[in-house]
């Protein structure tokens, strides 16, 4: 049964329906040369494309896109631009104890160079640097919280933490017992303007860009496309979700599939209601954990719980859609916020996330690294592309540079095993994700021999 606030959504990426959006750049119709070829139009490939041209402005760069700039992750996401290269301070304890200070300091670091070049160039993507709120909606998750804070402090990172009426002052929902706030690590932003605005940045500089050229093969590093050859000296490779063209990079990535509503815009009695005076981009601590904010025009993007897998791992149009997840997100909105009952989505959507094993991007060449590439940011990508693209140009220059010497860089996650294994191991996870959030945080025995090899998933 579809919830009443349903009635009328429109099955679209809100973000993308933007009157602003641009006209399609033409597709790539003859043989051609270059010193970069950049696979792509997502963030991976912009940022790539925009900061070899400013590292060397005489470089010839071409960034093919197999359909519109910014259709697939990149214009479909909650807009959370944050700072972490992790996937979030718990998970990078875990996986780089010793080198975390230096990871945070370089995220850190990262998110302003972002705030920088969008003043620089004048890109006007609705840019926020309000935080987030992470909250507590069970008594369970309160240790947790706190012991963040506490490790958060070791690594030079300033979190506050807030008891139930003191989050409850910042945003008002009933479901809240306790909270986090991480001032100044997070911006909210529209993310279609956001890869919209690097493309016109990427033309201004002299980026080639094409759309609705597809990548069919990668041979040494001349890219095949339906209708012409590119022949480069080096490639960059953005594909994130999509199959990679090289197959050595395939067993690590799969893509999972997150979904999304909006809403009309709030009326100032309902804002009132709600409070959210500082705007701040909230999530709430569960596995199956929900993602919002408030929109420049004050609607709220409500995302996240559902995360799916299809078998076989394939990227589909038809799977950006999922009316049992919408219906169920939302009943949970108006659990969340009661305040609000009688308000109207008016899109809902859906995308697919890059995700590796171990929830953060990982990093490579071949081709005797005339080609590189970077992937497996599972949706912390809307900050840590820019950094996965600097990564990248070090890796093609040959530069020992301080990315390309963490840990983080020079080493990979562990491949998923091939189907059906893959299928019946994500399922099982996800399956088991869902009794810890019903067991007070309980993790079955599956879940801890996934911790113990690395593969444990922390949200």
């Amino acid at each position: 049964m579809t919830h009443k606030s349903l009635a009328d959504v429109r099955h679209a990426s809100y973000w993308l329906q933007d009157p602003g959006r641009p006209e399609p750049a033409p597709p790539l119709t003859g043989d051609t040369t270059c010193d970069l070829a950049v696979v792509g139009g997502g963030y991976s490939g912009l940022w790539t494309a925009l900061i070899a041209k400013e590292r060397d402005p005489s470089l010839d760069v071409v960034l093919l896109e197999g359909a519109r700039i910014g259709h697939a992750a990149s214009g479909r996401n909650g807009g959370f631009c944050a700072a972490s290269l992790t996937h979030g301070l718990g998970n990078g304890l875990s996986r780089w104890p010793e080198e975390l200070a230096e990871l945070q300091r370089l995220g850190a670091k990262n998110l302003q160079a972002i705030e920088d070049t969008l003043t620089r160039y004048g890109i006007d993507a609705e840019w926020e640097r309000t935080g987030e709120l992470d909250v507590a909606t069970a008594p369970y998750q309160l240790p947790g919280l706190r012991a963040a804070v506490e490790a958060a402090a070791d690594h030079g990172v300033e979190l506050e933490y807030l008891d139930a009426d003191a989050v409850r002052a910042e945003v008002n929902s009933p479901t809240y017992v306790g909270g986090v706030w991480d001032r100044r690590g997070v911006a909210m932003v529209h993310p279609a303007k956001l890869a919209w605005g690097l493309a016109q940045v990427c033309r201004r500089l002299g980026v080639r860009l094409f759309e609705h050229t597809p990548v069919r093969r990668l041979a040494g590093t001349q890219l095949h496309t339906p209708r012409a050859v590119v022949r480069a000296r080096a490639v960059a490779l953005g594909t994130n979700a999509f199959p990679s063209p090289l197959a050595r990079v395939r067993p690590y990535v799969i893509p999972v599939y997150d979904y999304a509503l909006m809403t009309e815009p709030l009326s100032d009695a309902q804002l009132a209601d709600v409070g959210w005076h500082h705007r701040q981009g909230l999530g709430d601590s569960a596995n199956q954990f929900h993602y919002y904010r408030l929109t420049a025009d004050n609607r709220i993007l409500w995302g996240g719980y559902d995360a799916i897998y299809h078998f076989g791992g394939r990227v589909r149009r038809r799977y950006d859609d999922r009316p049992a997840t919408y219906d169920t997100l939302a009943g949970q909105f108006f659990q969340t916020f009661p305040q609000l009952e009688g308000l109207r989505f008016t899109h809902a959507w859906g995308g697919a996330i890059d995700t590796c094993s171990r929830f953060s991007a990982f990093f490579g060449t071949a081709r005797s690294g005339r080609v590189a590439y970077a992937a497996g940011y599972t949706g912390l990508g809307v900050g840590a592309t820019r950094f996965g693209a600097e990564v990248m140009l070090d890796l093609l220059a040959g530069e020992s540079t301080e990315r390309t010497r963490t840990t983080m860089v020079r080493t990979r996650p562990l491949p998923f095993p091939p189907e059906p294994l893959r299928y019946a191991g994500v399922e099982l996870t996800r399956r088991s994700l869902a009794a810890a959030d019903r067991r007070a945080g309980r993790r079955n025995t599956w879940l801890r021999a996934l911790d113990a090899v690395g593969m444990g998933f922390d949200s």
